[in-house]
């Protein structure tokens, strides 16, 4: 479909260096492992930063867990919207978090993660199978956090969760 190829292109041109397109990181597994690597690499960084202040404003994080059971049973395009909605409240804690660190060390990490959040929200929106733009007029199960490592941990658990399985059940339609 032409608006689907345009937004592909311009994901492609804006996506930074090193980021795939849409079908080759669902189809080569190989990526999904390295993102989950990077979310490893990030929390442990965050984990080693001296002295991270709790945030004195709670950051609200999606709960990310899910029963494999019920995950199956939905549709890509629900599971697409999900993974939309749980990223979309991550980049506004990471935003929110980022207001509150004034530590380099803390401010970088949670800089490249806000960067990582935002690409797969573009890499998400490529894939549709229903007209119209996104809304993120969604509610996801949420927490308070006041703990900057918890941004990392909620990060790193859907990319290893969701993201993974999404890409692996996107897999069995795209990379035949």
């Amino acid at each position: 479909s032409p608006p689907g190829l345009l937004l592909l292109t311009s994901f492609l041109l804006h996506v930074e260096e090193g980021h795939a397109s849409p079908t080759r990181l669902v189809c080569d597994n190989r990526l999904i492992q390295k993102y989950i690597g990077e979310a490893k690499d990030m929390e442990k960084r965050a984990g080693h930063c001296q002295a991270l202040p709790a945030l004195s404003c709670p950051t609200v994080l999606p709960l990310v867990d899910f029963s494999l059971q019920q995950w199956k049973s939905k549709s890509n395009e629900i599971k697409r919207r999900e993974i939309l909605c749980d990223l979309a409240l991550l980049v506004g804690a990471v935003a929110g978090a980022q207001g509150q660190v004034t530590q380099e060390c803390g401010a970088r990490q949670l800089s490249q993660l806000y960067q990582h959040a935002n690409s797969f929200i573009l890499l998400l929106q490529t894939f549709s199978w229903e007209a119209g733009p996104w809304e993120p007029g969604c509610s996801p199960r949420s927490m308070e956090q006041t703990h900057i490592t918890g941004i990392f941990l909620t990060y790193r658990q859907l990319v290893q969760g969701k993201l993974r399985f999404f890409f692996h059940d996107l897999a069995k339609d795209l990379c035949k």
